[in-house]
């Protein structure tokens, strides 16, 4: 009886002896993050048509950088789609414009309140890092390539994303004829300040 009460002991310990190595080898592995500091961090955003462009600002929810080193390694940037605004503009048109930007002619915010950028690897130059990953927005993810400059323990990003990969060709002249200059142009300009 004292034998099996011991023996059922030291099955159950070397059980959690085992779950404990795994999790610490897991956890060896895994690259260190540089969680970013949300509240001192900023996107502005430049959409352009013919006859001129709007600007405006938008949230970061979330992000982190994996990694290795000086190398960058993986990691993830949850934009608040929901935080949206127009900086160029007052009053109604400034309403309208927000409006129409939330819209599903464009960012459809109802249904799509976060977009993505996730990092699958880097190309390192000096404090400059080529991004390479995963941008979804509206539901849609595309690849794509940025530089990403680094200073200690800031960054700053200037990303151009074409919005008609992401299914959003409102006036775009890539899609409709005739526009003359009521086009939208199909790239947009984010510029991003981060702090980590």
């Amino acid at each position: 009886m004292m034998n099996n009460l011991n023996f059922k002991t030291m099955k159950k310990s070397i059980k959690i002896m085992t779950v404990l190595v795994l999790a610490l080898s897991f956890a060896a592995f895994t690259p260190p993050t540089e969680k970013l500091t949300v509240k001192n961090s900023s996107v502005t955003w430049v959409g352009k048509k013919i006859t001129g462009q709007h600007e405006g600002t938008i949230d970061l929810q979330q992000g982190y950088l994996e990694m290795d080193g000086e190398n960058i390694v993986g990691g993830k940037f949850v934009i608040d789609m929901t935080s949206l605004t127009v900086t160029d503009l007052t009053g109604e048109y400034k309403g309208k414009l927000e409006g129409h930007l939330s819209s599903d002619d464009f960012f459809g915010i109802a249904n799509h309140p976060t977009a993505t950028f996730e990092i699958k690897r880097s190309k390192k130059s000096g404090n400059s890092y080529t991004l390479m990953g995963d941008m979804t927005i509206k539901g849609k993810t595309q690849p794509i390539n940025f530089n990403l400059e680094m200073n200690g323990n800031s960054a700053t990003a200037k990303i151009t994303i074409d919005r008609t990969k992401y299914g959003i060709i409102y006036k775009s002249g890539s899609f409709f004829d005739n526009l003359k200059d009521a086009a939208i142009k199909d790239n947009f300009e984010l510029v991003a300040n981060l702090e980590f």
